[in-house]
């Protein structure tokens, strides 16, 4: 049962409170098969019925204790069962609203009693109790493996001295079935799931308007959709009911019943709440069942329309099928068309049409569009689906592949799922895997002689006996293999395929001998792809479990090289090449000594380091990295890191950096002291090891309590040393890195200001890579937040060259650049150079970068600039068009955006001039309507730029006439006391005006302002009394005004 609700049962993402099972079908399907399990229990099993739990299922209830009648003691409040176990203690207690169950039987009896509700009990109980098994039988399931047979848990059972163990057998075989039978129900109910899109659903929606109208031959008198607004994907939900797979609303009035609001998901379609009244929204929730699409559902709620429809039958169906189907039905043409037995190169063919229908497939699922923060672009998916699997295969590697045999596994495609679980993985990896260009030898180019003399060897290891075969590889291997002409020798004249075959012989020597070549020739890039081709990953991991520790080498160091890309990552953890891997890394207490040990024995550490390579190359995939973790990796590679041998730590330190940037993996780097092993190795003479382990530093310096871990265990002091070597810009880029993020502890720059790193940092502004110059000036922008360092990088002349920095066109660089000018512009001295190298110009410019991050950042520099410039106004009027694009960034979709810009203007309407020509531009309207949002940062700042914008002409007034003041009263429920003081500054300026008082009394404002001006806040204190005041003031004089 644990595995179906781990991976069958849908649950709501994890946030501030407690995951949910999602409304769906397939959870309420689930749901049914337990409580049919359960309710049937009592009858079935009588004897395991009365077993007592290790633990009770305890969750809330809305029952009523009056619903409990024979065989239960009810008061008022609580419920106590009769049964009870050795110890009196009573198998079911139930305290408003919190009830315990302790045995099966008691399970079924509170399913009877529940009658309708039960769905729902059995929904809250599954909720409560994630872990159910582990209650039941009194062990944690999670510690058996997921594969794992019944025995496995009998044997977990057996372990325990229990004089009940027989019955718990029962009861564990029992949850076993039940698990294995939602996993298969679950897998039939996702077959059959329907699935629509908005495409589908607008054809019908316009089809049926064409049969609408009045008169007895139309289907319907009206359909309309709800919104007339139509995203980019198709969708007319909001952003946030897409998400939840609806795409969009209909409103349908039939000839024979009242108006139906009908929601348009991706699950189907179904009758929702319909539009409330007073407010003219929708009641999304579900009220009926859940239909394939629109005629079938109008079909069962309208007796008239199906009349009608049976008429108009042919004609509907030839438009619909007309519109739907001719793409799909050549997909599935194309499908059947393809041979059913293919073999060699035909295979590569089935799996190119294989893979190019699954991505069509795949492309319809429905994807919500966040208009507000991107855009979905389907043809972009389809392309970079496309591009990561498209394959390309040469000439004669294709019309000479012989007949690999039968026993060996084929990485060919067999169905569209197993390419679907390549995609899948492939979408969730960070970097792109070019398809580099097959590059085949032309006949009439100039060769080399080694070219033929390796066709003519290839023949002898195609058609020798084992003497020669032996022979054969032993010479091949003398040529030079790294240069890319004897690489495509040998392929070009099929060896590849003998190679690999080689590697499913009995024949140590062979094997030997094949993965030596194919260990130098799977550098190419080509050939890496056609070894994964030809089957070559499943039989190198199968080797990977040989008690022969060169060949354990040779293999580990093949796949290294080999799974470069992701279909190869692949490959190696399908076929459970992680774990062996792994396995390796404990090679020394774990390995076998094979009979002729002297012949083909190596070093354990040297295993260890081959497995160490391919670990490190199959973690650039998360799936992997996961798998990793899971196989016990992290202990082995933290014990690894202990060793003083550098070419072990280089692998293992670079599989450690790679995984570092999953969570899971930051803090069990934690839990087995890392940190101070990667500390040690800065001080390693090795360039590479040094950078690998600053950059696995970079990647776990994002948790504070590992940047206090690097400073206390002397780690700071080598970063700043290896700042002065500049000629590896890999290792400075990776070491400035790890200097950034350790930065932003303000003990961490403390301490580099003693190392003089600051200064450093500083010198390497120029002349420098971009990946290098985007962590130095993050880390002076860390650095700079404190005013001793804004000085010194004063004082070394950092501020020009940072200025010069934002005619750049690196995201990341110039985001990183507006902070660090935005930390120095705190300084008047700073700020007085910043202006005069025009670096407010630049600053406004980059307000019309298209990446929202570099405009909000810009954004934000430029309030301290404005703050702290000498004649503030007339500069930033100076700016040609700079005051109406600080007010067109108010229509923006991006949060950070509006803040940034809210802010901004804050501090340009405290200039009368600045503001009255915003005021001309529109600010008033423009900030009115950002006023209902429920995020705090940009409540402060909106709150602030409106109370400044206040001070000219009938601002006030017109913010009152936009809308604008009652929901500026909800902010004062906030939990941030910034909020409040900004809020409570707006309200006091906008209650100046007499129908904004009345608007902010009417919406309670006063109680809550009461309480604020208690605050130890004085700033709030003031402007809370203030607004009150006015409020006070209005009152009296309207109660004057009456009695005169």
């Amino acid at each position: 049962m644990g595995v179906a609700l781990t991976r069958s049962a849908q649950w709501t993402a994890a946030g501030y409170g407690t995951r949910t099972l999602e409304i769906t079908p397939l959870n309420e399907a689930i749901l049914q098969e337990i409580i049919i399990f359960v309710e049937s229990f009592i009858y079935k099993h009588p004897q395991e019925a009365k077993y007592v739990f290790a633990e009770p299922l305890e969750w809330k209830t809305d029952l009523d204790p009056s619903a409990f009648e024979l065989g239960y003691i009810v008061s008022a409040t609580t419920v106590k069962s009769e049964e009870a176990d050795e110890n009196g203690q009573p198998l079911l207690f139930f305290s408003v609203p919190q009830i315990k169950v302790r045995s099966f039987g008691q399970l079924s009896r509170l399913l009877f009693i529940a009658k309708d509700t039960k769905l729902k009990e059995a929904q809250a109980c599954i909720e409560a109790n994630r872990n159910p098994v582990a209650k039941i039988l009194g062990f944690d399931c999670n510690t058996v493996k997921e594969d794992s047979s019944v025995l496995n848990i009998l044997d977990k059972i057996t372990e325990d001295d229990d004089p009940e163990s027989e019955i718990k057998m029962k009861i564990a075989i029992l949850l076993k079935e039940l698990d294995l039978h939602l996993l298969n129900h679950s897998l039939k109910h996702i077959s059959l799931e329907i699935s629509l899109n908005p495409e589908a659903v607008k054809n019908d929606v316009e089809l049926l308007k064409r049969f609408s109208g009045k008169g007895e031959q139309t289907v319907l008198e009206s359909i309309a959709y709800t919104s007339d607004y139509e995203f980019s994907n198709g969708c007319r939900a909001p952003p946030w009911r897409q998400i939840l797979g609806e795409m969009c609303y209909v409103l349908v009035k039939p000839h024979d019943v009242e108006t139906l609001c009908i929601t348009c998901s991706a699950e189907g379609v179904f009758l929702n709440g319909g539009k409330i009244d007073d407010e003219g929204e929708i009641n999304y929730e579900r009220k009926g069942a859940i239909y394939k699409d629109l005629i079938t559902f109008l079909k069962k709620t309208s007796a008239k329309f199906s009349e009608v429809m049976s008429k108009e039958h042919i004609r509907f169906n030839e438009l619909q099928n007309g519109k739907d189907q001719p793409k799909e039905t050549s997909d599935k043409k194309e499908l059947d068309a393809l041979p059913k037995a293919v073999d060699g190169s035909d295979k590569g063919v089935l799996e190119k049409k294989q893979i190019n229908l699954g991505k069509r497939q795949m492309t319809k699922r429905l994807e919500p569009s966040l208009n507000w923060k991107m855009t979905v672009d389907y043809k972009g998916r389809r392309s970079s689906l496309k591009d990561t699997h498209k394959e390309k295969r040469g000439g004669k590697l294709e019309k000479s592949a012989p007949p690999v045999s039968p026993g060996k596994t084929q990485l060919t495609s067999k169905n569209v799922s197993k390419i679907e679980e390549i995609v899948s993985e492939s979408s969730s990896e960070s970097e792109e895997d070019e398809e580099p260009p097959d590059h085949r030898q032309e006949a009439n180019a100039d060769l080399p002689s080694e070219y033929w003399q390796i066709q003519k060897l290839v023949k002898y290891l195609k058609g020798g006996n084992q003497i020669a075969t032996v022979i054969a590889l032993c010479s091949l291997k003398d040529f030079n293999l790294a240069q890319e002409t004897c690489q495509l020798a040998i392929r070009d004249a099929g060896g590849l395929e003998v190679l690999i075959n080689l590697l499913d012989t009995d024949e140590v020597k062979c094997k030997i001998g094949s993965l030596n070549i194919l260990k130098e020739i799977s550098h190419n890039s080509q050939i890496r792809r056609n070894i994964v081709d030809l089957g070559g990953l499943p039989l190198m991991v199968n080797i990977l479990d040989s008690p022969h520790k060169s060949l354990k080498c040779l293999a580990a160091e093949t796949i290294a090289n080999v799974a470069k890309f992701k279909r190869a990552r692949w490959a190696v953890r399908h076929h459970g090449g992680i774990t062996k891997l792994v396995v390796l890394l404990d090679c020394a207490q774990n390995s076998t000594e094979p009979a002729q040990s002297s012949l083909y024995d190596v070093r354990d550490e040297e295993v260890a380091r081959c497995g160490a390579l391919a670990l490190w190359s199959c973690s650039k995939s998360y799936a992997n990295k996961e798998a990793i973790r899971k196989a016990g990796g992290i202990p082995l590679l933290a014990r690894l890191l202990k060793t003083s041998h550098g070419n072990i730590l280089i692998p293992v330190v670079g599989t450690l950096q790679e995984c570092a940037s999953e969570e899971n993996y930051r803090a069990a780097i934690k839990a087995e002291r890392i940190i101070e092993n990667l500390v040690m190795n800065l001080s390693s003479e090795n360039e590479q090891l040094q950078e690998h382990c600053a950059m696995a530093i970079y990647q776990c310096a994002e948790d504070e309590e590992t940047r206090d871990l690097v400073r206390l265990h002397g780690g700071l002091k080598p970063l700043a040393s290896l700042l002065n070597n500049t000629d590896n810009k890999e290792r400075l880029a990776a070491v400035t890195g790890a200097i950034w993020k350790c930065s932003i502890s303000k003990e961490n720059v403390t301490k580099f200001r003693e190392y003089k790193a600051i200064e450093t940092l500083v010198g390497l502004l120029t002349d420098q890579p971009e990946e290098v110059l985007v962590n130095v000036v993050g880390a002076l922008g860390e650095c700079c937040q404190e005013h001793e360092n804004r000085i010194i990088v004063r004082k070394c002349g950092g501020i020009q060259p940072l200025v010069d920095l934002l005619v750049g066109i690196n995201q990341a660089l110039l985001v990183n650049v507006t902070k660090a000018i935005a930390a120095c512009a705190v300084e008047p001295e700073s700020m007085m150079i910043i202006a005069r190298l025009d670096g407010v110009r630049l600053l406004w410019s980059l307000l019309k970068n298209p990446h929202p991050d570099v405009k909000a950042s810009a954004a934000w520099a430029l309030c301290p600039c404005i703050q702290n410039a000498k004649d503030a106004g007339e500069m930033v009027r100076s700016f040609v068009g700079g005051l109406e694009l600080v007010v067109n960034l108010l229509k923006s979709d991006n949060k950070e955006v509006l803040a940034s810009v809210c802010a901004a203007i804050t501090n340009i309407a405290k200039d009368q001039e600045n503001l009255a020509i915003i005021t001309d531009h529109g600010v008033v309207p423009l900030l009115s309507k950002l006023a209902n949002t429920n995020n705090d940062k940009l409540r402060r700042h909106l709150a602030e730029a409106i109370s400044c914008c206040c001070m000219w002409g009938r601002n006030r007034v017109a913010f009152g006439e936009n809308k604008a003041v009652a929901p500026l009263v909800r902010y004062l429920k906030s939990n941030d006391i910034n909020v409040h003081r900004a809020t409570a500054q707006a309200l006091y300026q906008l209650s100046e005006d007499v129908d904004n008082c009345i608007t902010i009394h009417e919406n309670g404002a006063v109680k809550l302002l009461l309480h604020m001006v208690g605050s130890a806040d004085e700033d709030l204190q003031e402007a809370a009394a203030g607004c009150i005041s006015n409020i006070r003031r209005l009152a009296l004089a309207t109660e004057k005004a009456r009695y005169t």
